[in-house]
């Protein structure tokens, strides 16, 4: 363990530092959306206005594996080191973006530090921690996670209005040089023998060529339909690469994702239910805006206010599981129970209507945060647990790599249901009015934005406005229902995951392996104290 020898007060160190390393990359994705329509204006790029989130979201995906296999290589405090004064640089050539296209290059070397943060931070519970105390302190960084969820959209809010937007950003300054520096005191480092040679550059390559067009062809159909030359082409080449990357993986001798580790039951039902959950959970996020705003007309800001219990559901199921998990013997269970409570939270947001309270929403997304919550530390440590050391870092980056998979997807997937449905539950809402041919021409029908514009809405007679919001209440009720069938399959996969135990030594792992070179005790135990 890399904590013998450490003091309860070095350990302390090192948990709060990673802490706030988690809370500055988490917190980043939050922040930032609230200072949109402020950049727009200040910057002139509304037509690139997808890109500041896409830059981001695809430069941390693709890096977050490629960091978490450097980490076992190399150690994980060089790398978290690195990973937070890169994102604290990044985040200051944010704020002084002078255009459009200067912010989303900025916001795209943000996300590469932001993946090696995201890499990082959780594998560093295994490095600190013995497995019986895994779990209670992943469910502490799921809360910090969650917290970041709560505080970062009013904080971003409060910044943009009394400030400027590019405080948003440079905010993470003062954040990030504490949190160097508390690293830097408690984190010890641990000696290691790989060298560059060890590194998979071609592993790197070809995975980055693949995800990188799969992520971008997955943004683009917003505004293009799955069928265009941009998206197939796209999609092809990322079908090309990862076929490349897999061939390569399994050719080559410290591989980015070594594919044998997918025979583990823990570990590939841990990325199942992982991809599949965040496929939910943007299920909920991304579309209750909508909801609140589209089909009981509150306003943009309270509506913001209102999704807030969500991730209080979350940070306080998460947190109780890590303390649960290691109390109970089946704890693989609880990853079912939390699938179930998410199912039943997705059919509960199916059922609303223009008449239902807004409270009963907010009621809806706590079940929903509170399933999504349990799930958070559940697999984390189970993966860290059945896996031998060398493959920590892998292990908990690709939970984190197949959650954020699993998020694009969803977006993407539900995005086309929304943009599919709309239109023809409109027609059918508007038809039953007997409304003038040129009133029902002057409305987009398949514009979300438009139905939650209040400037359009004010020209339209009460009796339309009524029924657009029950069309996009029953469009709404058909994308909850999906994202509900594909939880089925999470909650499938949950009863196929053993246990492994919690108390003492790391399990062996349940299949023949290829017998890896064990280290000098001297270069695995071994504490530099002070590097």
């Amino acid at each position: 363990m890399i904590t013998t020898g450490l003091s309860r007060r070095r350990v302390i160190l090192a948990t709060a530092g990673t802490m706030l390393a988690l809370l500055l990359a988490a917190l980043d994705q939050t922040i930032v959306g609230t200072a949109i329509p402020r950049i727009v204006a200040d910057l002139n790029g509304l037509d690139r206005l997808a890109w500041v989130t896409t830059a981001y979201l695809v430069t941390s995906t693709t890096m977050t594996p490629i960091a978490g296999k450097l980490g076992d290589l190399f150690g994980r405090k060089p790398f978290l080191l690195v990973g937070m004064i890169g994102f604290v640089a990044a985040s200051a050539l944010c704020g002084l973006s002078q255009d459009m296209t200067q912010l989303i290059v900025a916001r795209g070397v943000q996300g590469i530090f932001g993946g090696v943060l995201f890499a990082t931070v959780f594998t560093v519970i295994g490095d600190l921690f013995p497995p019986s105390q895994r779990g209670r302190t992943a469910g502490l960084f799921g809360a910090v996670f969650g917290l970041s969820s709560i505080i970062g959209p009013t904080t971003g809010g409060f910044i943009t209005d009394h400030f400027s937007w590019r405080w948003v950003f440079e905010v993470n300054i003062p954040v990030g040089l504490i949190a160097v520096a508390v690293v830097s005191i408690g984190l010890p480092y641990v000696k290691s023998k790989a060298s560059w040679r060890d590194i998979d550059f071609w592993g790197a390559l070809t995975l980055a060529a693949g995800i990188v067009p799969l992520l971008v062809a997955l943004s683009i159909t917003r505004d293009h339909a799955w069928t265009s030359p941009e998206v197939t082409g796209l999609l092809a080449l990322a079908v090309l690469m990862l076929a490349a990357f897999i061939f390569v993986e399994g050719r080559v001798e410290h591989p980015i994702v070594p594919l044998h580790l997918f025979k583990n039951s823990t570990f590939s039902v841990s990325m199942i239910v992982g991809f599949l959950t965040a496929f939910g959970m943007f299920g909920s996020i991304l579309f209750t805006p909508l909801v609140f705003q589209g089909v009981l007309g509150i306003s943009a800001t309270n509506s913001g206010a209102l999704i807030t219990p969500m991730m209080a559901g979350l940070l306080g199921a998460s947190t109780a599981t890590g303390f649960v998990m290691q109390r109970i013997k089946r704890y693989r269970y609880l990853g079912t129970v939390g699938v179930v409570v998410m199912i039943f939270g997705m059919w509960l947001l199916s059922q609303i209507t223009p008449t239902v309270p807004a409270w009963h929403v907010v009621a809806d997304l706590i079940v929903v945060g509170f399933g999504l919550g349990i799930t958070f530390p559940l697999y984390l440590t189970a993966v860290q647990t059945a896996l031998p050391r060398e493959y920590l870092g892998v292990a908990s980056s690709q939970i984190q790599f197949w959650r954020n998979l699993g998020g694009t997807v969803g977006s993407a997937i539900l995005g086309a249901v929304l943009a599919n449905r709309l239109p023809g539950y409109i027609t059918t809402q508007v038809t039953q009015l007997h409304i003038p041919p040129q009133v029902l021409a002057s409305f987009p029908k398949g514009n979300a934005n438009a139905i939650l514009d209040p400037t359009t809405l004010a020209k339209l007679p009460a009796a339309f406005v009524a029924a657009i919001r029950l069309a996009l209440s029953d469009t709404l009720h058909d994308i909850y229902l999906f994202a509900g069938a594909v939880l089925v399959l999470a909650l499938i996969a949950t009863v196929f995951m053993k246990e492994v135990p919690l108390t003492g030594a790391r399990a062996g792992m349940a299949f023949d392996a290829p017998p890896v070179e064990e280290a000098e005790p001297e270069a695995e135990e071994r504490v530099v104290v002070g590097a």
